[in-house]
């Protein structure tokens, strides 16, 4: 193996750590009360957030004011991401991530298990990985003393 194919994976794998790290970013925003503007700046301006059952948002302007009305209805919320499949081709990459959350709906103080799969397109700008395409799929949302078996969606 070359010197080259050495630097080319090890970038790579860089690569895949600056957008694990992105992601974790995304979350922890996220739980903290849903910051648009720091979420917001995770996204290129032309991006797509694309909630499913939750909504979707064009751009980044569409992408803050989304969140800032998110924070209203979930108060509480902690993202829990896992199983990352990162496919990285230059300044491109696409992922999937599971979700796993638990939360509180504003609108009758309910805890709610939540469940789902990002499917995500990302783009390397000026050296800094940001979104560019993300998509959730949701498995279940559901009241927590219930149990997805008996309410899959609340």
């Amino acid at each position: 193996m070359s010197l080259e194919d050495l630097e080319r994976r090890l970038q790579v794998l860089e690569d895949v750590e600056e957008i694990k790290r992105l992601k974790a970013r995304y979350c922890a925003y996220c739980d903290d009360n849903y910051n648009a503007e720091a979420i917001a700046g995770l996204f290129t301006e032309d991006a797509v957030w694309d909630g499913g059952i939750r909504g979707r948002a064009d751009g980044r302007a569409g992408i803050h004011d989304f969140f800032v009305r998110a924070s209203q209805r979930l108060p509480f919320a902690i993202h829990m991401v896992m199983n990352p499949v990162i496919e990285v081709d230059g300044d491109t990459a696409s992922g999937s991530w599971y979700l796993f959350q638990a939360c509180t709906y504003a609108e009758d103080d309910q805890a709610v298990w939540g469940s789902g799969r990002y499917d995500e397109e990302y783009v390397r700008i000026d050296g800094v990985w940001m979104f560019k395409h993300l998509k959730l799929t949701s498995f279940f949302w559901t009241p927590f003393d219930q149990g997805w078996a008996k309410t899959r969606f609340s």
